[in-house]
C-alpha cells in the first residue's frame, strides 16, 4: 500500500444501548448519522457501517446506507447484539437484562442467528456482506467458522491488550473473550485458534490500541494489582473519542504506524452522533465537541493515511499473499 489505511468502523445500533434493558429498542440516531457520513466525505475516508438488526428494519436508514452504497462512499457490514436478534432464543430469566453474549449461546442457535442477519442485510441492501464485527466484543473459534461459512472476509472483534473477561454476560457464563494476548496487527485467523495466525480466509482486523503507560509499566502494574488481589486490565487508549481525548488518538494512531501498522482503526456507536444517545456525548454542545476533535483528527490522518473499507483492505492484503505473475 502507499500509505497506510484508515479504516473508519462504526456499531450502528439503537439508541442508548448502555442504560436501555427494557426491551424497547428506538433508533432515532439515524438522523445523525448524514453529518458524520459527509465528514467523511471530506476527507476522502470511506466509513464501514457495522448493522445490527434493528437499523437493518428502519426504512430511514435503510435509505442512508443504499445511498452510500450506490455512490461507493462506505461499506454496510453486520454487527450482532444476540439478546435482540432472530431468531429468538431465551438464554436467562432476562436476557434484556444480562445482554448474553452470542459466543454464550448453543452453536446451532449461533449460526442461525448469524445466518439470518447476513440474509437480511443482504436482502436490504443487495450486496454480499463481507465485514463483521461481534456484539460486546465477543469472538471465538465457533463464531469464526460461522462467519467463513457465511462468507465473511473481514472481522474487527479483537480488542489487543483488552481482557474482557470481568464483563459478565450470562449469569452462568464466563465474561467475554480475554484478548490480552492476541496480535494487534492484521492476520488471517486459525479457525482452531483465532489468536493465532493461521491459513483461513478470513482477515482479523484488531482495533488500534495502545498501552496508556508503556509495555513495562502496564506490565509492573498488573503485577502489583495481582498482589493486591486486584484484577483488572491494564490502561490502554483506543482510536476511538470518548470526549476531549484528541491528542491520545493522535498519539494511538502515532504509536501504531510507529510500530509498522499499515492501518489505523476508528471506532464509534451510531447512537453516539445523536445528543443523549450515550453515556459520554449527553448534549449538544458535546456533539459539537466530538465534531471539533474529529475535524482535528481527520485533518491530521489525511495527509498520512488512505481510506479504505474493511473489505477494501481485506482485499488488498489477499493480493500481497499472492504469488507474483
Amino acid at each position: 500500500m502507499e500509505k497506510p489505511a484508515f479504516l473508519i468502523t462504526l456499531d450502528t445500533e439503537g439508541d442508548n444501548l448502555w442504560r436501555n434493558r427494557s426491551g424497547q429498542v428506538t433508533t432515532h440516531n439515524v438522523r445523525f448519522l448524514p453529518r458524520f457520513q459527509a465528514l467523511c466525505e471530506k476527507y476522502g475516508f470511506k466509513p464501514t457501517w457495522l448493522t445490527n438488526y434493528e437499523m437493518a428494519s428502519d426504512p430511514a436508514y435503510v435509505d442512508f446506507a443504499r445511498d452510500l452504497l450506490a455512490r461507493g462512499q462506505g461499506e454496510v457490514g453486520m454487527h450482532l447484539h444476540a439478546w435482540h436478534s432472530p431468531p429468538a432464543h431465551a438464554l436467562t430469566d432476562d436476557d434484556w437484562r444480562y445482554q448474553p453474549y452470542l459466543i454464550e449461546y448453543p452453536e446451532q442457535i449461533l449460526r442461525d442467528k448469524v445466518a439470518f442477519m447476513t440474509d437480511l442485510l443482504e436482502t436490504t441492501f443487495q450486496t454480499k456482506m463481507r465485514s463483521h464485527r461481534a456484539g460486546r466484543w465477543a469472538f471465538n473459534e465457533i463464531y469464526a467458522k460461522a462467519l467463513v461459512d457465511n462468507g465473511y472476509l473481514v472481522d474487527c472483534s479483537v480488542t489487543p491488550r483488552v481482557d474482557w473477561r470481568g464483563s459478565a454476560g450470562a449469569p452462568q457464563g464466563k465474561g467475554g473473550t480475554d484478548y490480552s494476548r492476541f496480535p494487534d496487527r492484521a492476520y488471517f485467523l486459525d479457525l482452531n485458534d483465532i489468536s493465532q495466525p493461521g491459513q483461513s480466509g478470513l482477515l482479523e482486523v484488531p482495533m488500534s490500541i495502545q498501552y496508556r503507560h508503556g509495555p513495562f509499566a502496564s506490565r509492573l502494574k498488573k503485577s502489583w494489582d495481582r498482589l493486591r488481589g486486584k484484577r483488572r486490565g491494564p490502561s490502554v487508549n483506543w482510536l476511538r473519542p470518548v470526549g476531549g481525548n484528541l491528542a491520545q488518538m493522535k498519539r494511538v494512531a502515532e504509536q501504531s504506524l510507529g510500530q509498522g501498522a499499515d492501518y489505523v482503526e476508528f471506532m464509534l456507536h451510531s447512537s453516539e452522533f445523536m445528543p443523549d444517545g450515550s453515556p459520554t456525548f449527553k448534549n449538544e454542545a458535546d456533539i459539537e465537541r466530538l465534531y471539533d476533535d474529529l475535524e482535528q483528527l481527520f485533518s491530521w490522518l489525511q495527509s498520512r493515511t488512505q481510506g479504505m473499507t474493511l473489505t477494501e483492505f481485506a482485499l488488498q492484503k489477499k493480493q500481497q499473499l499472492l504469488p507474483a505473475v
